[in-house]
């Protein structure tokens, strides 16, 4: 006697909001409450609750024996990784690579701009009625390193075309050709670090990445540089990087933190040259579009038996 293939997609979006479903399939909303929509070992396919940690993400997936596909909303999947142990073999893992390169690719250039432009300096200005005039760096003429060229790298690269920057260097984790000139391996970043005026942190977190921004890593940019983080708030070391902000020779502009959500009384809150938004890189209007759009097509392969797009890893 065989069993019955596992037939439910979970999904953290309401079904008749996502146009392009194929249907022969059972819809079940799950964004991340206490009770389960359906018997996890009905799952085939399983879509992340988007931005809910993950101890929400991994939690149904030791039930989840009959599942085939686990489906990120995120580019990140380190909030997933915790659980793929708990998998059978053959479950494919994908990542929303197209959903999140415009909206923090925008962010990125946001965090350079205000922070280069003395942004949080006017706003505090405004709160006391001061008007402070002067002169302020330019993004034009700078020279960019982006660290983590991928997609969303590629994207705050076509974000810099137009600012007049001096140049713009890539690194990733092993060197290759791109449309727009060479990626340099993670390796060179110590021959790189000491030209670069702006550092653009877009890496996933991965054991080769966790703590890439120490002490040596940030000794290596020159006085007065801007380190930008869109990645993950592991990649750096806060400890490390405080010394510096609080030493004055650096700048930074943060997405996100580590820990995160940054605590209240934490010494990153008030160090000196540091801009914080609250890890909102890919939170926009134009999550939903995306999102939706990665789904219907992901879900209507995997219904005609098709290979998954974005696939970052099977299990076993």
């Amino acid at each position: 006697m065989t069993s019955t293939p596992a037939t439910d997609v979970w999904l953290p979006i309401a079904a008749d909001e996502i146009e392009g479903l194929p249907e022969g399939l059972n819809y079940r909303f799950w964004d991340g409450g206490r009770d389960y929509p359906a018997d996890p070992a009905d799952c085939a396919f399983y879509v992340v609750p988007y931005m809910k940690g993950p101890e929400v993400a991994v939690r149904p997936l030791k039930e989840m024996t009959g599942l085939q596909v686990v489906q990120t909303l995120s580019a990140g999947i380190d909030h997933v990784e915790p659980g793929l142990g708990l998998l059978p073999d053959g479950v494919r893992l994908c990542n929303a690579k197209g959903v999140h390169e415009a909206s923090t690719a925008e962010l990125a250039l946001a965090l350079i701009l205000a922070s280069l432009r003395g942004f949080p300096g006017f706003v505090h200005g405004q709160d006391k009625e001061e008007w402070l005039s002067g002169f302020y760096p330019a993004l034009a003429d700078k020279s960019v390193l982006v660290v983590g060229y991928g997609s969303i790298g590629a994207a705050i690269e076509d974000r810099l075309e137009p600012f007049e920057c001096a140049r713009v260097v890539r690194v990733a984790r092993s060197a290759r050709a791109s449309a727009r000139g060479p990626v340099h391996a993670l390796e060179e970043l110590p021959a790189l670090l000491p030209e670069a005026d702006v550092v653009i942190l877009s890496t996933p977190l991965n054991p080769s990445t966790q703590g890439l921004v120490g002490a040596e890593f940030l000794a290596a940019m020159p006085d007065g540089a801007l380190l930008v983080n869109v990645a993950r708030g592991a990649v750096v070391d806060t400890a490390a990087l405080l010394t510096e902000l609080e030493s004055g020779r650096l700048r930074a502009a943060l997405d996100v933190t580590d820990p995160e959500p940054l605590p209240a009384g934490h010494p990153l809150w008030h160090a000196p040259n540091v801009l914080i938004t609250p890890h909102v890189g890919g939170s926009t209007s134009a999550f939903l579009p995306r999102a939706k759009r990665l789904l219907a097509g992901q879900v209507t392969r995997f219904a005609a038996g098709e290979q998954v797009h974005n696939l970052v890893l099977t299990t076993g």
